[in-house]
Order: C-alpha cells, then sequence, then structure tokens
C-alpha cells in the first residue's frame, strides 16, 4: 500500500495569532536539516524547501514587526529625554 504524503498541519492557535520569531526558527532549523542530510526524495524535498522559503518570508516579517516596536519603545524614551533636561534647566537657573 502506498504510504500518505506527510503534510505539515496548521494548528488551530496559529489561525488566531502568528507564532513566535522562535517557533518559526525551530520550524526553519528543522527543514533545513532535513533538506541537508540528503535523505528526501526529490519532490518531498521540493515541498520542503517551498516551506522553508515561506517559513524564512514569515520569519523576516516578524523581525521587522519587532525592529518597528522596538523602533517604537526608543522613540518613546527618547522623547522623555527633554524633560530631564527641563528639571536640569530649572536647576540650573537656581
Amino acid at each position: 500500500m502506498a504510504r500518505a504524503k506527510k503534510t505539515p498541519t496548521k494548528p488551530s492557535s496559529e489561525a488566531a495569532s502568528p507564532p513566535a520569531i522562535d517557533e518559526v526558527l525551530r520550524q526553519l532549523e528543522e527543514v533545513v536539516q532535513e533538506l541537508e542530510s540528503g535523505e528526501v526524495p526529490l519532490e518531498t524535498a521540493l515541498g520542503r524547501f517551498e516551506v522553508g522559503v515561506r517559513l524564512a518570508r514569515q520569519g523576516g516579517k516578524l523581525l521587522d514587526s519587532i525592529e518597528e516596536r522596538v523602533e517604537v519603545l526608543l522613540a518613546d524614551r527618547d522623547e522623555s529625554v527633554p524633560f530631564a533636561s527641563d528639571t536640569e534647566a530649572e536647576n540650573d537657573d537656581a
């Protein structure tokens, strides 16, 4: 009897929120190890390569999002610095 193709299934929680960057990287490492082993038939390797490309793109988007969040946090911090300068200016006037 022919073996059914193993296709990755998406957990239902993935629809609710995107996976964390750590999970994407773990899955991508898994795909890379599979492909580097050389034990995978060509058709399966092509499918796994497609999954790897999708994961790499998804990881890139997640990293971009994280970078934006960090920039916002740093911008907020930078905006609060003038308040510290105002306090210092008041102390200098005294």
